[in-house]
């Protein structure tokens, strides 16, 4: 719900002291496969339109709806999500957010910020200065064509979730987004996801992402889990049977996030 207060913006929240931002050749996410390598160049520049880093813990709003004059971020450690909020409260999920992910071009674009963010767990981001998207274009094409690429892969997911929403049942929902969720979260760690992987999700968090109520949210959950294709364990996700899900989510290629640029 956009509020007629105006938030703080995150560098203004006295509870998040400000420290210097990570230096981006010791980023522990560039070492990743999932991350394509970037020129010393490109590194510098980045570098110099950092701000500062930030920790956020879990479910604080990091973006509010109606904001204006937000920094840009990325999301270097932790789970947050994209969602619109109806007047009466109800909500809608965007999209998850994952370590690597750019936030808030899109309120770059407009006058004020579209959409919310929320953290799910405890988050870390690089905050990046407000004119860092005029500059990155000015003084690098390449990057300025990297940012358009994750504005376009972020189109693509919320695509997918409008598909789900529109065409697939409960379990064909739910399907998919174990799988996409379960893969782009593995791409980040060392063992692929082969111990499963962080489930900062609740079930009210799947239902807000997919339009399902929370009581069939809870059937269809423990339906797949009966039927052998997932497990949800101490806050742990895993997948037993990826082919059988797959088949179930009518899933498009086989869930593996492409490599991607990282700013």
């Amino acid at each position: 719900m956009t509020t007629n207060v105006p938030p703080k913006d995150a560098a203004e929240w006295p509870d998040k002291a400000p420290s210097t931002a990570m230096p981006c050749t010791e980023c522990p996410l560039r070492p990743l496969p999932l991350f394509v390598d970037h020129t010393p160049e490109e590194l510098e520049l980045v570098q110099s339109l950092k701000r500062r880093s930030l920790r956020v813990e879990a479910g604080e709003t990091l973006i509010h709806e109606g904001q204006t004059d937000s920094p840009l971020y990325t999301l270097l450690q932790g789970w947050a999500f994209r969602y619109k909020t109806l007047s009466d409260g109800r909500r809608q999920i965007l999209t998850f957010l994952l370590a690597g992910d750019f936030i808030g071009v899109q309120q770059k674009m407009g006058d004020a910020a579209a959409h919310g963010v929320d953290t799910l767990t405890s988050a870390s981001f690089c905050v990046f200065q407000r004119d860092a998207l005029w500059e990155i274009h000015r003084r690098s094409p390449t990057m300025g064509f990297n940012v358009t690429w994750l504005t376009a892969h972020e189109e693509s997911l919320v695509d997918d979730t409008l598909l789900s929403v529109g065409r697939r049942s409960a379990e064909e929902r739910i399907a998919s987004m174990l799988i996409l969720l379960f893969k782009r979260a593995a791409a980040l760690q060392e063992d692929n996801g082969k111990g499963g992987v962080v489930w900062p999700l609740t079930q009210q968090h799947i239902a807000d992402a997919l339009g399902l109520s929370l009581v069939h949210t809870n059937k269809t959950l423990r339906k797949l889990e009966k039927r052998g294709l997932h497990e949800i364990k101490d806050g742990r996700l895993y997948l037993r049977d990826v082919k059988a899900l797959a088949r179930l989510a009518d899933l498009y290629g086989d869930g593996h996030p492409p490599q991607r640029p990282l700013v």
